[in-house]
């Protein structure tokens, strides 16, 4: 007993060193032995499981605790426990075990607040966070508030939370980066954008006092900065300096999976149906193992969402409509599933069925069918079927008053020449703005509208009405009296005639213009032109005298270039041809000189020679003034002129080559 004695406590010694020399492989081994001298020695066991989780055995660091359950209960290794599933991914389970404890130490909590943000609790996590700094004084204070920071980041940009200032610092370039994710989750790109840099300028210098780090590991230090400027370049529209950014990002492989599949997944963004072989390529890194657990719920859904559509871009519809379900499945209130698999149907000219998916959705979640009854009226359109499109959309209650719907709904109503339905729409409207906000200018204006509409479509006595509501609004507004008595006029003589008291007095309606000045504007359509000033001393005119208009000289013809002056022209040349007296007509028999045919080898001077009308004794025909004698032409072989090929399209197909005829084989 005594050498078993001696043995464990040299072997406790060996633990001891191990563990101050961060050795925790031989200190396992050394407590291994410990644990089986003593085999219920609750330090020894706390021991091995340190020396598990710091060498990454998780899963066996559980199994010692649930072997040893008896001597290892849950006051004892509730933080090794919990931190073992945590890191095992199964946050549930860790938030159950930390929930079981009676009084929890500030490391339970720090593992508490880690397991919150995990499970995406932020106002719950807050609170953690702030109970810590407050009342805990150590040298962690630092990162409590750079997870501080980063749970009021992620409250601006995945929840409706309110903007409060905790007063936090941002001496550090984790701090400086989350707050700019908190301004870009309020929509201050600007502001975010200069936090960037200025976070980007902290992380070097924070990095440039060790000699150690390479510049590799700067850049990767700083990718998570970069990509965050890319994502507000494209929030920006600057997709060209966006993509640039994200490429060079994916170009480091960082070993962040999480960083890679949101990079990639926003360039899958920019790209949409064009370049679809890059964003083939990109979507293989949102697939990397431990994404999941890497990103929140709305990055993950927006990742899937993304797959759906590159899937209807490169025409894989089974793919598409795969994707599409499961995530219904997941999201059976969301519409943008619903809407892809509509996408789909579309794209495959199945409209009537896209319709009816839509319908069917519309009514199993009401709470969506605001947006779903736009796309229903949208593909109506597309059908043609304009009015059951105005049906669909005088439908939602939501947007049944604004302006923009009721200038849509008359103007369709207009197409289909249904003026009746378009005033009852600017009806309906006017009853809701003088119940809701009368004398509003919105209410003004759409009963301006409505006037103006009513009297295009030749509707005056309907528009009386709306021009009384719209005088009595400003009785100084002479455009309205003068439209309401013309209205009147059709109806009430006597009541136009008493508005018309009301119009001003000429004398009251006169303007101090200068006409001249007006017309010679550059605004006028018509310039009066004055009369230009006489220059000199010339004598005036005569009243009775009358200017001589000036005979034209007549340009003398064109001769032509043989013409010769002494010779006397043919009376008959206007004549044709044919009409002329000395036309003998055409002589049969006579071939023309020909060139290039005959038998190979012969030339055409010896059948010139044997030509007796080109002799000298034979007279010409006709005498053709100026011309001489030309060189007899060689025929040299069979000559073929080349022919004028037409541009032929740049394709790269091969072309058939020919057999050649006889032998064996042939070419």
């Amino acid at each position: 007993m005594a050498n078993a004695g001696g043995s464990v406590a040299s072997l406790w010694t060996e633990v001891n060193r191990c563990g101050q020399n961060g050795d925790f492989t031989r200190a396992l081994k050394a407590v291994n032995k410990i644990v089986q001298e003593v085999k219920d020695d609750v330090t020894a066991l706390r021991c091995k499981l340190v020396c598990l989780i710091q060498n990454g055995s998780f899963k066996e660091a559980l199994n010692v605790i649930n072997t040893h359950s008896k001597v290892l209960t849950s006051d004892v290794v509730c933080f090794e426990k919990a931190y073992c599933e945590y890191r095992l991914n199964r946050v549930e389970s860790a938030l159950k075990t930390i929930e079981g404890v009676a009084e929890q130490s500030d490391k339970i909590k720090e593992l508490y607040g880690q397991v919150l943000y995990r499970l995406e609790r932020y106002s719950e996590c807050r609170a953690v966070y702030k109970d810590l700094i407050r009342n805990s004084q150590d040298e962690y204070e630092e990162e409590r508030k750079t997870n501080l920071s980063a749970v009021v980041a992620a409250q601006s940009t995945w929840e409706i939370a309110d903007a409060d200032d905790l007063g936090l610092p941002e001496t550090t370039y984790e701090l400086c980066y989350n707050a700019a994710c908190t301004l870009i989750g309020q929509g201050q790109l600007t502001k975010a954008m200069n936090k960037l840099q200025q976070a980007e300028e902290l992380c070097r210098m924070s990095l440039a006092d060790d000699s150690d780090v390479t510049e590799e590991e700067i850049k990767s230090e700083l990718a998570v900065i970069h990509s965050q400027m890319a994502f507000i370049m494209q929030l920006q529209g600057r997709t060209e300096d966006a993509l640039q950014l994200y490429n060079q990002v994916i170009k480091l492989k960082p070993s962040d999976v999480g960083l890679l599949a949101v990079t990639a997944n926003n360039i899958i963004t920019i790209n949409k149906d064009q370049n679809v072989f890059d964003s083939k390529k990109k979507v293989k890194l949102t697939n990397a193992d431990g994404v999941e657990y890497k990103l929140a719920r709305k990055q993950l859904q927006a990742i899937d969402f993304n797959k759906a559509l590159l899937a209807m871009y490169t025409n894989q519809a089974d793919q598409c409509r795969k994707l599409s379900s499961n995530l219904q499945s997941q999201n059976p209130g969301h519409p943008r599933p619903v809407l892809i698999q509509v996408a789909q149907l579309c794209r495959e000219k199945q409209h009537s069925k896209a319709i009816e998916l839509l319908q069917a959705f519309a009514e199993q979640h009401p709470e969506s069918a605001s947006s779903i009854k736009l796309t229903m009226a949208q593909l109506y359109l597309i059908q043609g079927h304009v009015t059951k499109a105005c049906d669909i959309l005088g439908s939602i209650e939501e947007f049944k008053h604004k302006p923009g719907m009721i200038s849509a709904l008359v103007t369709m109503y207009t197409h289909e020449e249904d003026i009746d339905s378009a005033i009852d729409v600017f009806s309906q409207a006017i009853h809701y703005y003088q119940t809701e906000q009368p004398g509003s200018s919105a209410h003004l204006a759409l009963v301006r509208e409505a006037a103006n509409f009513k009297l295009k479509y030749g509707r005056k006595k309907e528009a009386i009405s709306d021009l009384e509501q719209l005088w009595r609004q400003n009785t100084k507004d002479v455009h309205t009296l003068a439209q309401l008595i013309s209205a009147y006029s059709l109806v009430d003589q006597d009541k136009a005639k008493s508005l018309s008291k009301h119009l001003p007095s000429p004398d009251t309606m006169s303007f101090n213009v200068d006409v001249d000045e007006l017309e010679n504007s550059h605004g006028a359509t018509y310039i009066r032109k004055k009369a230009a000033k006489v220059v000199g001393e010339n004598p005036p005119k005569d009243q009775g005298h009358v200017d001589v208009k000036k005979k034209r000289k007549k340009k003398k013809g064109k001769l032509p270039k043989n013409y010769d002056p002494k010779s006397t022209p043919d009376p008959e040349r206007w004549l044709p041809m044919r009409e002329r007296s000395y036309y003998r007509g055409r002589k049969k028999g006579k071939k023309k000189e020909q060139v290039g045919k005959g038998t190979q080898g012969t030339t055409s001077a010896a059948s010139a020679e044997l030509d007796a009308s080109k002799t000298a004794s034979s007279p010409p025909t006709s005498p053709r003034p100026g011309s001489g004698s030309a060189p007899a032409s060689v025929a040299v072989g069979n000559v073929v002129p080349p022919r004028q090929q037409k541009p032929a399209p740049s394709t790269r197909k091969k072309q058939p080559q020919k057999k050649k005829k006889g032998g064996k084989g042939g070419w």
